[in-house]
């Protein structure tokens, strides 16, 4: 499904990545972990298209295609779905008319009909349940006046309604609370399926409870420096991240 070969970028003319090695197949959980300014944030945002970000050496693929070459709206279409660390609030653009525009956009691009308001609703209060997303904050403008935690929640219902066939959640656990971290894990596990998957980027071992990860790699200074299964995530919150500059001295 996604294939990067040494992928190399720089933001602000200062080198993050350097030399990134990734395959993601169907069906699989990867999870990307690393200290702060390794890199994690930088690879999502450079997977989805962030202009902000240029790639100055590498390839990325996704099903076949040259990624590099798609507009970032084209790479969503696509399949490709990024949950924001920070979502950020679209005040004067309500929850419905935004996921409704999306849901329909990406049905036009893949040559589907739109879906009717009814079907629209329907959907709505099924995929919203899978995150028990209070039906008030749907009708409120995107993200505006939600809590933290209400925010990731409604990122996750964001991807349950579009189902891409790529997730990447990026530090999706940041600043939630034990509970709403089972509710959000929970509705990405739900959406699993043997025709899509996902990458989830984190500090922490503990959102990897929840959710279990096929492969779990450890990014340090703009470099994969190790590949594993799950075992490797406990390992890294038994030793710390100075471990990992011993690993990436051997890298």
């Amino acid at each position: 499904m996604l294939v990067i070969k040494n992928l190399h970028a720089n933001v602000d003319g200062k080198e993050i990545l350097k030399g990134i090695n990734l395959m993601v197949n169907a069906g699989e959980i990867h999870a990307i972990m690393g200290p702060n300014g390794s890199g994690k944030s930088t690879l999502s945002s450079v997977l989805v298209g962030n202009p902000a970000f240029e790639v100055t050496e590498g390839e990325i693929f996704f099903n076949g295609k040259n990624l590099l070459e798609l507009e970032p709206e084209d790479r969503s279409r696509e399949g490709i779905f990024l949950s924001f660390q920070y979502p950020v609030e679209i005040p004067g653009v309500s929850m419905v008319n935004f996921m409704r525009a999306a849901l329909n956009e990406h049905r036009k691009y893949n040559g589907l009909p739109v879906v009717s308001a009814t079907d629209f609703l329907k959907l709505m209060r099924e995929k919203r349940a899978i995150v028990e997303l209070d039906n008030k904050l749907t009708s409120r403008s995107v993200n505006e006046g939600f809590s933290g935690g209400e925010k990731k929640r409604n990122e996750i219902f964001q991807m349950a309604m579009l189902e891409p066939k790529l997730s990447i959640l990026d530090e999706t656990d940041s600043g939630l609370d034990i509970d709403a971290l089972r509710i959000v894990a929970r509705g990405v596990n739900q959406m699993r399926t043997s025709d899509n998957a996902a990458i989830v980027i984190t500090h922490y071992q503990r959102l990897l409870e929840y959710i279990k990860p096929d492969f779990v790699h450890v990014l340090y200074d703009g470099r994969i420096v190790k590949s594993a299964g799950s075992e490797l995530a406990l390992e890294l919150e038994e030793k710390g991240y100075d471990w990992v500059k011993e690993l990436e001295a051997e890298a």
